[in-house]
């Protein structure tokens, strides 16, 4: 007997999931109870089993709400509209009160022509709860690529969102975003670096907003609906510091074309991967299609996509400022290149995310809303640009400072003690080779390796230690000599022979200190030994690798540091694009030159006495001069002008890879050096093998008063021929400096 009450729901189309959702809109909207809904698979709860039957039901009253929870899609899941719902209906519910029965979502819709739909109702609970975030982390770069942090003002606010990718129109080159992270046409946008902002262009007066469904995607019907397509484009200013690979994922491959022709319900349960710029790497599952987020007026506001966590145990982990992320295919046959890093196919731009809890539970589902990148490109008429300076690692940044820590703590004279307490606290000076292949951006508040300190967090709140980090050494002073031909005479390592330098050039605010820097924390480092203080000894014996490291930079050392012209916006990229830029995109065979560089032994310093802060400035000079002997800055700055446009990179590195793998030998060995004569001045203390905990060198090193900043017009010498602060000079302008010998 033909049973005209069995359906095979497997056949049901996108478009028809889609028509019956439209034909019942006016039903669903009066149905106080619905919150939300979109196309997808039927949701199978966790206990069920496999049934042909898709019509099999375990009795309501021993299943309880459907949740996102309890719930997941099955490889036997059938097509059907998904409908949220704020409350479940109970049997007895409806048996004491029969009026809401007209309050219930239909299990079927049908259509005139006689197709049967199924809805499947699942409750949730949006999270009313303020909604934190944490702080955006940072990205210690000047390259720039998709997941990196923007900012744009506007009305007093600040908007922070994420980079998707780069695209272009055939002419210019954009960055592509959510519409409501760039603002309005002309709008400036910036980007933060080591804790300060930097220009990277102006929003562009191509953006999307919500169109007519059927403008998003011909071919089919939802006369009530408007997509949001919230796409946003920053023209940029200057390509040349920009990679077209997305930070945390590697490159980009072909765009997935999604269109009314290539949509399908296989979509469903797709695995994603995303590197927001506040949340970092993000992994999760297409949940449904063409979400109905909400309705007002009569009309529907859907987005394309709803993204899930992938699991119960694993949190999307999607907060406010991931908006403009792109979400790719994660697929563990990606192809990855030289450097391991990915090549993944990019899905959807995200703009935004709701909050879902389950009845009673106070852990809530995270989700993400995504437009398709097929569509976004196609109505803004731009192209994902896939190889512009590309061939870096997933993660990419200034390895050196933490390079230099990690490899001088195997360079101390093994049979000294002070080796076992530096080796056992190589993790937190530095980074293993292994990690740092793979080292997400530094989050704020986060444990900082002690050789990025000056950097990750001093940077911000510390303005007077900007000039430790540089001394324009090859620069002719009022008698035509340089500090480097100056500093031939040790006894002119003195900050008022360098005060008196920079007032012969009427240079007041850029007074390169970094020699200054170590000497002051080599005292401090002695009093530390002195008084058998080994947490601050290891503390500062790992802070002060990032201005050795700086010592080993060429650039660091030159007036030359933006190149020749430091107006000439193009040209002046020569710092990044050398230390940055080249360094990311061939760390990994970096790491594995530089123990093998060449670079002479250091001399330990004053081997036959007790050696003083002087003494150690005097070995920092003597490194500066060693590096631009070895490698001129001006030989950095001409090969970079040589090689303008595409390839530059690899020129440089060809040129230059060998003896720059020699400056950071050559670092690392003085570092060594420097530790070891800090601690004999200090006595020689056998500090044991501790590993200090993390949390104690962060409580260390955030105090203001520890190895307090200074500018050099701020610093002189006493009697005893030790650095000290002018009288009256505030240190990192807040506090007031403390004794040496330790004091912290």
């Amino acid at each position: 007997m033909l049973d005209t009450r069995r359906h095979d729901f497997s056949s049901l189309s996108i478009r028809d999931l889609l028509e019956a959702r439209e034909a019942y809109h006016v039903h669903l909207a009066h149905l106080s109870q619905v919150y939300a809904t979109a196309i997808g698979k039927y949701l199978i709860r966790k206990g069920d089993e496999n049934s042909s039957d898709p019509r099999h039901r375990t009795d309501p009253a021993e299943l309880g709400p459907r949740t996102l929870d309890n719930c997941d899609v099955r490889d036997w899941s059938w097509p059907c509209v998904l409908v949220f719902v704020r409350h479940w209906f109970t049997p007895k519910e409806i048996q004491a009160n029969p009026a809401l029965a007209t309050e219930l979502v239909p299990s079927f819709l049908y259509l005139p022509d006689g197709r049967v739909v199924p809805t499947c109702v699942v409750q949730v609970d949006p999270d009313v709860r303020p909604e934190t975030s944490p702080a955006t982390p940072d990205f210690k770069s000047d390259l720039v690529g998709g997941g990196f942090p923007i900012r744009s003002s506007a009305q007093g606010r600040t908007h922070v969102g994420s980079i998707g990718c780069l695209v272009t129109d055939g002419e210019s080159v954009f960055a592509l975003t959510n519409r409501h992270v760039a603002g309005s046409p002309g709008q400036v946008i910036y980007a933060g670096f080591k804790n300060q902002a930097r220009r990277l262009g102006v929003s562009d007066p191509r953006q999307l907003g919500k169109v007519p469904f059927e403008e998003a995607y011909p071919g089919w019907t939802a006369h009530r609906s408007v997509s949001n397509l919230d796409a946003g484009l920053i023209r940029l200013d200057d390509v040349a510091g920009w990679t077209a690979q997305v930070y945390g994922i590697g490159e980009i491959g072909d765009v997935v074309d999604l269109n009314v022709d290539t949509f399908r319900l296989d979509l469903i349960d797709c695995p994603l991967v995303a590197f927001g710029a506040v949340s970092g790497m993000m992994k999760g599952r297409i949940l449904g299609l063409f979400y109905r987020y909400k309705s007002v007026g009569g009309t529907d506001y859907v987005t394309d996509l709803v993204i899930a966590p992938r699991d119960g145990e694993t949190a999307l982990n999607n907060y406010p400022g991931d908006s403009g992320t792109i979400w790719f295919e994660d697929e563990a046959s990606a192809l990855t290149n030289a450097n391991g890093a990915r090549k993944l196919r990019p899905v959807a731009l995200e703009w935004g995310g709701q909050v879902l809890l389950a009845p009673g539970s106070r852990a809530a589902t995270q989700l993400a809303l995504g437009i398709c990148l097929s569509t976004i490109c196609r109505t803004l008429d731009v192209e994902v640009i896939p190889d512009w300076n590309v061939g870096h690692t997933e993660y990419w940044g200034e390895w050196g400072h933490v390079k230099i820590g990690s490899y001088a703590t195997s360079l101390i004279e093994p049979e000294l003690s002070l080796a076992a307490s530096i080796q056992a606290n190589a993790d937190v000076i530095g980074v293993d080779d292994a990690v740092l292949k793979t080292l997400p951006p530094h989050q704020n508040g986060t444990f900082s390796p002690l050789a990025d300190v000056a950097d990750l967090v001093w940077r911000f709140g510390r303005p007077s230690d900007e000039s430790n980090h540089f001394a324009d050494m090859d620069k002719p002073g009022k008698d035509g000599r340089t500090l480097l031909e100056l500093c031939a005479d040790p006894a002119n390592v003195d900050p008022g022979v360098w005060n008196a330098y920079y007032d012969g050039i009427g240079e007041d605010k850029k007074r390169g200190a970094l020699p200054f820097r170590v000497w002051q924390i080599a005292e401090a480092m002695i009093g530390y030994a002195e008084n058998n203080r080994a947490l601050e000894f290891v503390c500062a014996a790992g802070i002060v690798a990032h201005y050795v490291g700086d010592a080993c930079q060429p650039l660091h050392i030159s007036q030359y540091h933006h190149g020749r012209d430091p107006t000439d916006k193009t040209h002046s990229k020569v710092h990044s694009i050398y230390e940055t830029t080249m360094v990311a995109k061939h760390g990994a065979a970096l790491l594995e030159m530089i123990p093998n560089a060449g670079a002479a032994d250091v001399p330990p310093i004053e081997p036959g006495g007790k050696p003083s802060g002087h003494a150690i400035a005097v070995a920092v000079v003597a490194l500066m001069q060693r590096t631009v002997d070895r490698l001129p800055p001006l030989t950095i700055v001409e090969a970079f002008d040589d090689h303008m446009g595409a390839g530059q990179t690899e020129e440089l590195w060809n040129e230059l890879k060998d003896k720059t793998a020699a400056c950071m030998q050559d670092g690392a060995k003085t570092l060594a050096r420097i530790w070891e004569a800090a601690w004999r001045a200090g006595g020689s203390p056998d500090f044991g093998r501790v590993a200090f905990a993390e949390d104690d060198l962060a409580a260390l090193y955030s105090r203001k008063s520890f190895l307090p900043s200074y500018t050099l017009d701020q610093l002189t010498t006493d009697a005893d021929h030790h650095i000290v602060p002018i009288d009256g000079a505030i240190a990192n302008g807040q506090v007031a400096f403390r004794p040496r010998h330790g004091t912290a």
